[in-house]
Order: structure tokens, then sequence, then C-alpha cells
């Protein structure tokens, strides 16, 4: 007949298994956590920071004007689209061969992000090396300050902030404690999804709540399942029995 699972029943089939729902979380955190500090290289993000800016008039003195500002928040898309061309990055692999990258490469590894209604433009990139990364950013910055002009006929890139490689940075991946908590809960999931499992592909009847959960029939006798063990001390009281009987039949003779 179908099995009827209420929440009780959930329960206890839960704790039936439980061992097992503890072992598979155990195992897979466990395993998450010697592969994210042992076995994964930390990967180090560093970025420098420019502004969008009017060029200076003659005085020197750079006038806020609503229009130029507006303008020069679209060309962001713009310079974003110059800083990933060939146009720049050549002149990044050329200038600095340490990198041992080529102009594809840095296209494809080098981020752009800006917030909206600002001037602000974010260049970064990962790498092993956090030291490598800052030189490579800022190497990008300074090529593309230097050909904006060239380009656009304009001045107007100005550095807010430039990668320190001196400074000591935490990497960005692994993030073991993320790594470990997605762990967590996807192998809780799983074990809990699988013990569920075995109970319904568990067809045989153990307790006498089975026998009338999916029988409805009453119990008339128990046959306690016994080991070697058991078997050898029932004869050892039965020997002992045996033995108290012939001597109180000598002793009545």
């Amino acid at each position: 007949m179908p099995r009827e699972l209420d929440l009780k029943m959930l329960m206890g089939v839960m704790r039936k298994r439980l061992w097992l729902i503890v072992l598979i979380v155990v195992l897979s955190c466990t395993a998450t956590g010697v592969i994210s500090y042992l076995f994964i290289k930390p990967t180090y993000q560093a970025s420098t920071k420019l502004i969008i800016n009017s060029s200076a008039d003659q005085t020197g003195q750079v006038k806020l004007d609503l229009n130029a500002v507006n303008t020069n928040i679209s060309l962001i898309n713009t310079y974003k689209e110059i800083i990933k061309t060939p146009a720049i990055m050549d002149i990044v692999s050329k200038e600095h061969p340490e990198f041992a990258l080529t102009a594809d490469e840095l296209i494809n590894n080098i981020k752009l992000s800006s917030v909206n209604e600002t001037q602000v433009l974010t260049i970064s990139i990962e790498d092993r090396s956090y030291e490598k990364a800052s030189q490579i950013v800022n190497a990008v910055f300074h090529v593309f300050q230097n050909q904006i002009p060239k380009i656009m006929k304009v001045d107007n890139v100005i550095l807010l902030n430039q990668a320190d490689a001196t400074k000591l940075h935490k990497p960005i991946k692994p993030n073991a404690k993320l790594n470990i908590a997605l762990s967590f809960l996807v192998s809780l999931m799983i074990s809990i999804g699988s013990v569920f499992l075995l109970e319904y592909f568990d067809d045989s009847i153990k307790t006498e709540a089975d026998v009338q959960r999916y029988l409805s029939l009453p119990t008339l006798a128990l046959i306690i399942q016994m080991g070697e063990g058991d078997m050898k001390r029932q004869g050892d009281i039965i020997s002992s029995q045996r033995k108290v009987g012939e001597i109180s039949n000598v002793q009545i003779r």
C-alpha cells in the first residue's frame, strides 16, 4: 500500500539515519576547506580609478559646466571600448615585456567598470601576484592617458587612485569561508535527499510499528534477533541452570 508520510515520520526517518547525514556533511565541508586553503592558489585584484573631466582653460582653471559633465559621462562607454583595443594594449604589451602578456590576453583580462551618472572609471585586473596586477593596471592607465589626446583630440583623463604594489592585500579568491558555507548547505540537502531515497526503496519491515503501519495487522509474536555472543551467554545460563538442577537432585536423594 502507498506510504503516507507525515511530519513525525519524516523526523523519524532523519533521526534513524542521522549518522549518514552528519558523515556526508562533515566529509564535504572538510574536503572543501582542505581544497580551498591548500590546493587553490590565491588570486589578487588590483585596480586604479580615473576621472573623465573637462580640460582646463587658458588660466589653468577647470570650469564646471553641466553640459560638459554630461558629455564626459557619455564618453565613459567610448573610453571603455578604446581601452580594450589593440591601439592601447599593443603599446602596453610592447613597453612592458616583463608582464609576459599579449595584447589579446590583456584585453581579455582587463575589467572596466563605472557607476552610473558619475565620471569615474575603474580599471582592474586579477592575477596570482598583487604586485604584478598593480603594475599592469598602472601601465594601462598611463598608456591610455598618453594616447587618448592623439585618438580623441582631448586631454580630459585624470588619475584619481593608483594601485600601490607595496601594500598588503587579501586575495579575492578563494573565499574559503563562503566555499565551506555553500558546501555545508549543498551537502546537507544532498544527504537529506539520500536518506529519504534510501528510506523510499527500503521495503523491509523491522518493528511492530512497521507491521501496524503497512499491514494493519496486530503483532502476535516477536522473534528477537540474537547474535553469536547472545547465544553463548544463553548457553552458559542454561548450563548453569542444569548444574543447579543436578545438585538439587543429588541433595534430595
